[in-house]
């Protein structure tokens, strides 16, 4: 089976899974009214998002210069940073890190990068334990689930559903409520700290001038997993570039705000190097991973290279019917939702994943609630048309248009069969792509045109 065979499968199972439904509906539902409250902050929100979309445009259309001003200014403070070309570069470099300092155990803090290039179960083949530390992550993880959304990784879970999860699992009781499986886990990553001889983080940001990354987060698992173990591994995707420290504030309220409703997130962190002479926190090792795979790729399309702006704040998934009925998993890559769409044909091979540039509505929520204006839905219809343009179709369906247009562009040609025909057409060649669920439309007897001829009279 194919991803588009597949994607279409398991959307449709999940379409008509009515607890599925529920669950995630409720949970979009709560987000919906804490970012509804969290925009109230903002006296002037489109102006916020003008200035973040032009400071993001400036970083990806000078990609080159401030990713070396990062690096020159990250270096002099001790850091070490690696460029990795792709997923396979990544796994290669981190492993050498790894092997360096005798690691094994690795504590994990959220972050789609690392899920992009399959970190875990890379240094679980290495004989490293390597555990997730964000709640949600370490849910899924233990379920043995990719994460379900970008930002709420157990998104499509209840309490109970995870309540019966750490019964399973841990072998706790099936009643405990969610104080009681939050102290649990907090025990228990508490020592995984101590133990642990390197810790990995994703970053929200990476800011030019001052060479550092700018992490955000709600529980402090960042920051446990960058101050214990002795050495910290950043993996950073090359496009969270933004050019200047002065810039944060603004990036840093409009992702919580459109994130979680919040007007700033718990734990904000501007991590530049290891500890250095004097300071008593912090790694004795810093590495940054700049990760590639696929987004020089993204950067070479004249319009779709916009999505690069994107600060992963989920609030395109939120307000997309598609992923609202589908959930996250359908989407089978690492990103889902409209930006995924937009990003994962260029990522992860346009013949694997064309599909899920057709798999929207394009009513437009994507773009309208983007927070560095993104105009997502018309860079789908970009997508869709490049990849037609580039021999991405079958020949099937090339033959379908040809008819279709032939008969179009004639009177004669399109009335020909009259309805019986039209109809039998539509019974054999769309029956199964219109869906057992619902009904095939059906040709009226007579065209428009056949009616306007009787009634007016005239040939």
């Amino acid at each position: 089976m194919n991803q588009q065979e597949a994607f279409l499968e398991n959307s449709e199972i999940k379409t008509f899974d009515a607890e599925h439904h529920r669950k995630l509906l409720y949970n979009i539902g709560q987000y919906d009214k804490k970012v509804a409250e969290g925009k109230g902050q903002y006296s002037n929100l489109e102006l916020a998002k003008t200035r973040a979309a032009a400071l993001k445009h400036k970083g990806i259309e000078n990609l080159e210069r401030y990713l070396c001003d990062f690096e020159s200014a990250f270096k002099k403070r001790g850091g070490q940073v690696i460029w990795a070309q792709d997923s396979q570069e990544a796994i290669r470099e981190i492993n050498k890190i790894v092997k360096k300092a005798n690691a094994k155990t690795v504590v994990k803090a959220k972050s789609m990068t690392t899920e992009e290039i399959h970190l875990n179960k890379e240094l679980e083949k290495q004989g490293v334990e390597s555990i997730e530390t964000d709640l949600g992550e370490y849910i899924v993880q233990l379920r043995d689930e990719p994460p379900y959304h970008i930002v709420t990784p157990a998104m499509h879970l209840s309490k109970e559903d995870v309540a019966k999860t750490f019964h399973e699992k841990k072998n706790t009781p099936p009643n405990w409520s969610p104080p009681d499986i939050v102290a649990f886990v907090r025990n228990l990553l508490r020592e995984k700290y101590t133990q642990a001889e390197v810790g990995v983080t994703g970053g929200n940001f990476l800011i030019a001038d001052i060479g550092a990354v700018a992490v955000t987060e709600n529980e402090g698992n960042a920051l446990n997993s960058v101050a214990h173990p002795n050495v910290h591994i950043a993996v950073v995707g090359i496009e969270k570039i933004i050019p200047s420290l002065s810039d944060l504030d603004l990036f840093w309220s409009l992702l919580s705000t459109h994130g979680t409703g919040q007007k700033l997130t718990v734990y904000n962190s501007i991590l530049s190097g290891p500890r250095q002479p004097g300071e008593t926190d912090g790694p004795e090792e810093m590495y940054v991973v700049l990760l590639d795979n696929g987004r020089t790729e993204l950067l070479a399309q004249k319009e779709q290279r916009r999505a690069l702006s994107c600060i992963r704040c989920g609030a395109c998934l939120n307000g997309c019917p598609i992923y609202k009925s589908v959930g996250g998993h359908a989407y089978g890559t690492t990103y889902s939702g409209p930006i995924g769409s937009v990003i994962s044909p260029w990522l992860n091979g346009v013949d694997k994943f064309k599909h899920l540039s057709f798999a929207s509505s394009l009513c437009g929520k994507c773009s309208e609630v983007c927070p560095v204006k993104i105009d997502l839905h018309n860079l789908l219809l970009l997508n869709r048309k490049d990849f037609v343009q580039e021999g991405h179709k079958s020949k099937s369906e090339d033959l379908m248009w040809y008819a279709w247009k032939s008969a179009m562009l004639k009177r004669k040609t399109m009335e020909r069969g009259g309805a019986k025909a039209k109809n039998f057409l539509l019974r054999q060649f769309f029956k199964k792509t219109w869906g057992d669920r619902r009904t095939l439309p059906a040709v009226a007897p007579k065209s428009f045109n056949e009616i306007w001829k009787e009634r007016t009279g005239l040939k």
